[in-house]
């Protein structure tokens, strides 16, 4: 993505930080915490990539609660080094009050803690209410 969406320019930070990214079937993935840019030929930054998730979140949140953040999205991950939910910046079918995808971003690590915290905390509460996926 170089800044446009159909032919439209955007400004990454007002457009796209702290938006929420919904599915194609209105369903709702994630807040946008941070971007991945990469810096073409000509000088430009372009956003490559949405990134989700508390690992991306805490360092934008700076301080003892940004690093608290990090420090139990560590703790809570499976992998001993975990990465941040991506979303390719060429999946992005529109911009508006949320980032709409034209794909379902499955198996991008876009909701691993929210699985954990479902199968080891939610689904172990007496009658709470567990979908299995």
């Amino acid at each position: 993505m170089d800044g446009t969406v159909a032919g439209r320019r955007y400004d990454a930070a007002l457009n796209l930080l702290d938006r929420q990214i919904i599915d194609p079937d209105g369903g709702l993935v994630a807040n946008v915490d941070d971007l991945e840019l990469t810096e073409r030929d000509d000088g430009r930054l372009v956003v490559t990539a949405l990134l989700v998730g508390p690992g991306v979140l805490g360092p934008r949140l700076g301080g003892r609660l940004g690093h608290w953040t990090v420090a139990v999205w560590r703790r809570l991950c499976a992998e001993e080094n975990p990465k941040p939910g991506r979303i390719d910046a060429a999946d992005i079918s529109r911009i508006d009050s949320g980032v709409h995808l034209a794909a379902r971003p499955d198996d991008r690590g876009v909701d691993g803690l929210e699985r954990w915290v479902d199968e080891h905390l939610i689904g172990r509460i007496p009658g709470a209410t567990h979908e299995p996926e």
